[in-house]
């Protein structure tokens, strides 16, 4: 019989970052980040290996330093944020490749448009906060194809290429809190 306890590890905002990049005009990248998301990991005790992983992000919180890039990233042309409130992701297998290294395979969800995503995971460890919780960092990273999830607007450059690469880069600086 399996005595191991089941823990939710939930997402410490003040602590945590989602970043993105995206290449403009073929030549330089852009950096944004959603200012309000939330996440959870379900782990049987602290063994992270084949754990449930879920997060919501809040569209309307995309920020990249400039307002009429934030309005337009809201807007139709991309996430839609009036009609598709969250981006969602709901994760499939937790694999543990090596000590500190994972696989994270899952479901993403933008714009209704739902498509398997693998990112890569890094467990920086666990450590007592000053306040007697026990936390656990993680650093995500993986690329997407922004088209795939219909966000498909661009425009042509005179010179060739494109305004907006398809791909886009995400990064997550998380920490988690456990969870009595």
């Amino acid at each position: 019989m399996d005595t191991t306890k089941t823990t939710i590890w939930k997402l410490d905002p003040s602590h945590s970052e989602l970043t993105f990049k995206v290449k403009h005009l073929m030549i330089s990248n852009v950096k944004g980040e959603f200012q309000n998301f939330d996440a959870q990991i379900v782990s049987q005790g602290e063994d992270f290996n084949s754990a449930k992983v879920t997060s919501k992000v809040e569209a309307n919180s995309v920020y990249t330093n400039n307002k009429d890039r934030d309005a337009h990233l809201r807007s139709a042309d991309f996430f839609d944020a009036e009609k598709n409130k969250e981006l969602k992701f709901e994760g499939t297998d937790f694999e543990k490749l090596d000590e500190d290294n994972y696989k994270l395979t899952g479901v993403l969800t933008i714009k209704g448009n739902s498509k398997e995503v693998i990112l890569d995971v890094e467990h920086g460890g666990m450590m007592k906060d000053p306040y007697g919780q026990k936390k656990a960092g993680f650093s995500i990273s993986g690329k997407i194809n922004r088209k795939e999830f219909g966000l498909t607007w661009n425009a042509a450059l005179e010179t060739g290429g494109v305004m907006v690469s398809d791909d886009v880069r995400i990064n997550g600086e998380l920490q988690f809190v456990k969870q009595a």
